[in-house]
């Protein structure tokens, strides 16, 4: 791990790799010197003194648990229409059927958050999965869109461009400011794909309470 300055406030570590960031970030993100850490791909971003940062950062052993105590976990329906469904198919090597079975089959992390508001990566899915990014990215990806990038899976929460290989859409809302939180999905959370009923109407996306489309583990349904 190198530690890098950032600013006239903070200081960057440059970690080994995702496994390594989520570990120091669970390490540091608590402490009473670090005001504020955002966790990247392979990175965390430390505020707060760069001198006792970086001393605070050298000495302290990354956390062997990365699950933050208020985790939840998320059901999101996705309807399994998307664009590129057929060519992650065919670079993977399964058929359509299998790539949804294998989207749906394995619980996913949220890892860390970016692009944009309520977008969440998430990590920890099938490694058959493992798809790169389209060459050529679209001028405008709808809401709700579902797709992989990498290593990577994750749902648009807004209209944008983007480069992902699409497999799907989904109702659920991402990013809602008349929820608390705005942000629908956390870091530590786990995320359930599951193959939408089309006659199910979507879910009402109003209510403003924390735990609207999930629960922290160990609650009952």
């Amino acid at each position: 791990m190198r530690v890098l300055a950032c600013g006239d406030d903070a200081v960057l570590l440059d970690c080994a790799d995702l496994d390594d960031a989520r570990r120091r970030h669970a390490a540091l993100v608590d402490h009473p010197y670090v005001t504020e850490a955002v966790l990247g791909a392979r990175t965390v971003l430390l505020r707060g003194h760069p001198a006792t940062l970086r001393t605070l950062a050298r000495s302290t052993p990354p956390a062997d648990d990365v699950a933050p105590p208020d985790a939840r976990e998320h059901v999101v329906p996705v309807r399994y229409d998307g664009p590129d469904l057929a060519d992650v198919a065919q670079r993977t090597g399964l058929d359509e059927d299998a790539v949804v079975t294998a989207h749906t089959g394995t619980p996913w992390t949220v890892a860390f958050g970016g692009f944009a508001p309520g977008f969440a990566y998430l990590v920890g899915g099938d490694p058959r999965l493992v798809v790169p990014r389209r060459a050529t990215p679209r001028a405008s990806v709808p809401a709700g869109a579902v797709g992989l990038a990498g290593e990577f899976s994750g749902i648009y929460p807004r209209a944008s461009p983007g480069g992902w290989q699409l497999l799907g859409t989904t109702d659920v809302t991402l990013f809602d400011l008349a929820r608390t939180p705005a942000a629908l999905l956390a870091p530590g959370d786990t995320v359930r794909f599951t193959v939408a009923d089309r006659d199910v109407p979507a879910p009402d996306d109003t209510d403003p309470g924390p735990h609207r489309h999930g629960q922290r583990r160990g609650e009952a349904s």
